[in-house]
């Protein structure tokens, strides 16, 4: 990824590392010189005034102010020299400073030649710079008023060489501070990443309407907040599509209502009439038939009381079928969109439909699948499913070569759709039938219809569904069987 946070965070890291360093190093080189020449003035004139208090209180001589001199010559590498009005010496720092004698003296008669540069100079002292003998020294030296002459002496060459050797020491630390800080965020850092990289990922799925990705980071902090953000959004967004399907359908079926509603009503008298001609003709015979008493005996009368039960029961099971159909073709139901998980709904059904396969002797097979999610109206989905399989059920037969009666159910995901098939083993459908399956009360074998009572709509009924979803639905023929399909619109994918 070019614009990586890890790697951004990363490079900033070195980047302030690297800037600091080379400022250090900066003000090392500028400054660091002047400080350690502060800082060994600031020591000699510590020396300088535990000189002076001894020349007040005469204590030369004493061990403690030996020893206390000797501790800062040898800590602070400078050199000392005192002596006495007369000349004398007083103290003289075991590291040369009986070598400063000539000095001392040069300074005090004022025949000393060589270049000096004055730093600063005081009551009674003077505090100096020189070159001599190739070497750079802080020198300090002067008269108290006591008689006591002094003289201190420390190299500066050690000063330059320390403060080379730490701006190389920290030049190569920095760089490894650098390089160890940067691998360090670099994978401290993928705590910081892993969620950002999951909520882009949530936030992918939403784009191609996907809502069932949730955050689920515990962090209390920004991240985390905007997780729970992202999962109220997801939430927010899947009722408002919902309801905007749903608004759809409506909205696409006003459009064609008003044109559909008075041939929907002629068309539907004009089947009633026709479908329930023949059965109410056989109930108005077989009574009329019982009144004048045609049969006389017992077996008779009962024979004509069980066709006028059957065809009236046929009659009331049309009649819903027929209201049921007329209104969805007149849009008085309204279709709920909703994205559900049609694999369910499919399984669920096959499931309750087992003791009338098992009755019928049929083997019903189906994969194991996983969720598959679509949208479309729940109940409606399962009428059409219903009056696939029952209608699988009823012309389910072996074919040749295959003593089974089978019913095979599947379900397959396509280019943002989901396709649900019903196949079932048996003859196929004439080809000249296969276009007037869809009208009411069509039927391809009219005789085998009435032995299981069906009356025509059931198809009427998947049509009139599909279409308020605005769904495709079909059939295909097969050498040992049929199938019939319909479609929902399931999750887009990239």
């Amino acid at each position: 990824m070019t614009h990586s946070i890890r790697r951004q965070l990363a490079l900033i890291f070195i980047g302030l590392m690297a800037g600091t360093i080379f400022l250090c190093w900066l003000m090392n080189i500028l400054f660091l010189g002047e400080y350690y020449i502060r800082s060994r003035t600031e020591i000699i004139y510590e020396a300088y005034h535990k000189i002076q208090q001894a020349a007040n209180s005469d204590t030369y001589s004493t061990e403690a102010f030996r020893k206390e001199l000797n501790d800062v010559c040898g800590i602070y590498n400078i050199t000392v020299y005192v002596m006495d009005a007369n000349s004398r010496l007083k103290y003289a720092s075991i590291n040369g400073g009986e070598e400063l004698e000539k000095r001392l003296t040069a300074y005090i008669f004022g025949f000393f030649t060589d270049e000096v540069e004055i730093i600063e100079e005081g009551d009674g002292y003077v505090v100096q710079k020189l070159h001599t003998e190739g070497e750079d020294f802080l020198e300090m030296y002067g008269r108290l008023s006591t008689g006591i002459s002094f003289i201190m002496h420390t190299p500066l060459e050690s000063i330059r060489e320390s403060a080379k050797i730490a701006n190389r020491f920290l030049a190569y630390m920095g760089i490894v501070a650098a390089l160890a800080g940067g691998v360090i965020v670099w994978f401290v850092s993928t705590k910081i990443t892993k969620p950002i990289l999951e909520l882009n990922r949530i936030s992918e799925k939403m784009v191609h309407l996907d809502f069932e990705a949730k955050y689920e980071g515990g962090a209390r902090n920004e991240i985390g907040l905007l997780g729970e953000n992202i999962n109220k959004l997801s939430a927010s967004l899947e009722r408002s599509i919902s309801e905007l399907k749903t608004a759809n359908n409506e909205l696409q079926k006003d459009i064609e209502r008003k044109e559909q509603i008075d041939a929907m009503r002629r068309e539907f008298l004009a089947n009633v009439s026709h479908e329930l001609k023949t059965p109410i003709a056989l109930i108005q015979g077989y009574a009329e038939g019982l009144s004048e008493g045609v049969n006389d005996d017992p077996e008779s009368r009962s024979f004509y009381c069980e066709v006028i039960v059957d065809e009236a029961s046929r009659m009331n099971n049309m009649v819903k079928k027929l209201l049921t159909l007329n209104q969805l073709e007149f849009g008085n139901d309204v279709v709920a969109m909703e994205r559900f998980d049609v694999a369910a709904l499919v399984k669920n059904y096959v499931q309750s439909a087992g003791i009338l396969t098992r009755q019928n002797e049929i083997t019903v097979r189906m994969e194991e699948y996983g969720p598959v999610y679509a949208w479309g109206d729940v109940y409606k989905t399962e009428e059409v499913f219903m009056n696939y399989f029952s209608n699988a059920v009823n012309h389910c037969r072996a074919v040749a070569g295959n003593s089974d009666k089978l019913i095979v159910v599947s379900l397959e995901q396509r280019e943002g759709k989901v396709r649900i098939g019903v196949f079932n083993t048996g003859q196929p459908i004439p080809e000249e039938s296969v276009p007037h399956l869809w009208e009411k009360f069509y039927k391809v074998d009219k005789a085998r219809t009435r032995e299981y009572g069906g009356s025509g709509v059931g198809l009427s009924i998947v049509k009139a569904i599909m279409e308020s979803m605005n769904q495709k639905y079909g059939v295909e023929n097969y050498n040992n069987g049929v199938l019939f399909w319909f479609e929902l619109d399931g999750n887009e994918r990239s």
